[in-house]
């Protein structure tokens, strides 16, 4: 399972594996039985099983995806923001169009 993301190789996982773990997920990147996609899952966490190092990844984990996807969604909404100041400008410009070629045709 830890070999699935480990880019260095050394048998751990780093915070930014961690991370990598919920990153394929939201690509879905990882097959339903992996051990790597009931862990992205998790909901919640037994901190006198995983320790407190365990859980203080598992939040931060969580707090980063979190983040990640406001951020996107904060893209999004500029995205779409943009789109309709274009087709704003674009009507404008149209009207401004046929107004002055309304004085040409009159």
């Amino acid at each position: 399972m830890i070999k699935e993301v480990d880019e260095d190789f050394d048998g751990k996982l780093s915070f930014r594996e961690f991370l990598l773990i919920f990153r394929r997920a939201a690509a879905g990147e990882l097959q339903e039985e992996s051990g790597l996609m009931a862990l992205a899952r998790l909901s919640e966490i037994n901190v006198s099983t995983e320790g407190v190092m365990g859980a203080k990844d598992f939040f931060e984990a969580k707090v980063q995806a979190l983040s990640q996807s406001s951020k996107f969604e904060a893209e999004i909404r500029e995205e779409k923001e943009e789109r309709m100041r274009q087709q704003t400008e674009k009507k404008e410009r149209q009207a401004a169009f046929k107004q002055l070629q309304s004085a040409f045709t009159s």
